[in-house]
């Protein structure tokens, strides 16, 4: 919208000006005492250009209405805009006048216009709020229908509906009332499962707006390997190492016996390998994004890894990560033994280690946020305030609070209410002062 305004409409000449509303009180001090007096909806389509939402409270001024709410919503040039306001007062020129001057001024600009008499402010929503945030690629009419029509069958009613991103995925949220946020969450995750589709279930509140502790896991969440592996690879035993990590990743082997069964086969490497891993490493796509925007918010960020720090160290420097910890491979006259130093890094250690960091944060595990991809992350998912698979094992998908499909980690970001346009809007605010 334009910051200029059109000139002031005016009632028609015929008439004497409108005056004061007849009550002394403010309309909001009327709402406040009760929930009975006359309002009107006035809603506005067609298409969009600067200065409509002026021109219409402008129009709406000249009758001395007091708003009560609004709602605007622009979708590729064509305007939605409703306004509920209090009824003129019997003093001056009454509704019939008004009616009259709306649609004169919407006509003029080739408008429609649409105004409903009623009664109050809008009714109050449901107890049990959430936000359901919808990612597809693409998101199909077919699957929105099931999302909305499963919502409905819960209890829930849907307040409101906007997109938080176009590319690389299309996400939408849909703001929910009615229905508490666990049953919710497990009827939407069935019917995402079924669809295809990622559906993220959060409860509402100022918890979403506080800032946060993100803690992630490394190989194959904020990178695309599994490090041992690339270690292996220079070792020759790629393929041994790659069945056991798959078989414990599944959950099927206990992790501090399979890291020490795949470390012993790296033994006598040179340690100058370690240099050549970390050059290989491929971040996630969205990896740096995600990072970079949670800092910018103030957010603390950090991995756990059942790899090794020889790793995880670095990836604290490039990234700016807040806290890293990870597994230590033992290296001796300038050769790995085939044995890890230290606390071992598995699945319990990942959920201690949470509460490690947020505690070094001052951060409530309520407002923690987790991320992993396979078994040894389930306690860490479990523990945090908001666990989100990603690209997970099927146990995981099906432990975690929502699950992320998508092969771009900045995804992660609608989860929590950020657009991609205030990410690229942010992105570019940093150019302009490069």
């Amino acid at each position: 919208m334009s910051a200029s305004q059109p000139p002031k409409s005016q009632p028609p000449t015929s008439q004497p000006a409108p005056s004061q509303p007849a009550e002394s009180q403010p309309a909001e001090s009327r709402s406040a005492e009760r929930d009975d007096f006359p309002t009107l909806l006035v809603k506005i389509f067609g298409k969009d250009r600067p200065g409509i939402t002026a021109g219409l409270f402008d129009t709406l001024a000249a009758y001395a209405v007091d708003v009560i709410d609004i709602e605007q919503v622009v979708t590729r040039g064509r305007i939605v805009l409703c306004a509920l306001v209090t009824a003129p007062g019997p003093s001056g020129p009454g509704q019939g006048e008004l009616r009259a001057t709306v649609h004169s001024w919407a006509d003029s600009l080739k408008l429609e216009a649409e105004i409903i008499s009623g009664t109050g402010d809008n009714r109050p929503r449901g107890s049990g709020r959430s936000h359901v945030t919808v990612l597809g690629k693409p998101l199909t009419a077919e699957s929105t229908a099931a999302i909305a029509a499963s919502i409905t069958a819960t209890g829930g009613n849907i307040d409101r509906v906007f997109r938080l991103a176009k590319y690389p995925v299309t996400a939408v949220e849909f703001a929910v009332s009615g229905v508490e946020t666990e049953p919710l969450r497990t009827a939407l995750a069935i019917e995402a499962s079924a669809l295809g589709v990622d559906v993220a279930v959060i409860s509402a509140g100022l918890h979403r707006r506080a800032q946060r502790l993100v803690v992630m896991d490394v190989d194959s969440t904020v990178i695309q390997d599994e490090v041992i592996e690339l270690f292996a690879a220079h070792a020759g035993c790629e393929q041994e190492v790659a069945e056991v990590t798959a078989r414990a990743m599944r959950g099927e082997l206990d992790f501090e016996q399979s890291l020490h069964a795949r470390v012993a086969l790296l033994a006598g490497l040179d340690a100058s390998v370690v240099d050549k891993v970390r050059a290989e490493v491929r971040l996630t796509p969205g990896a740096r994004t995600l990072i970079r925007t949670l800092k910018r918010l103030g957010y603390q960020v950090g991995v756990v890894s059942g790899g090794f720090t020889q790793v995880t160290d670095d990836l604290q420097d490039r990234l700016g990560l807040d806290f890293a910890s990870a597994n230590t491979l033992e290296i001796v006259d300038g050769k790995l033994t085939g044995r890890v130093v230290g606390e071992i890094v598995d699945r319990a250690g990942k959920a201690r280690l949470l509460r490690r960091f947020a505690e070094e944060a001052g951060v409530p595990l309520a407002q923690t946020v987790a991320i992993g991809d396979g078994a040894n992350d389930l306690d860490m998912l479990n523990t945090a305030g908001l666990g989100v698979a990603f690209n997970a094992k099927p146990v995981v998908r099906k432990a975690a609070d929502t699950a992320v499909n998508v092969p771009f980690l900045d995804t992660v970001l609608y989860l929590l209410g950020i657009t991609r346009e205030e990410v690229e809007a942010a992105d570019g605010l940093i150019d302009d002062e490069a």
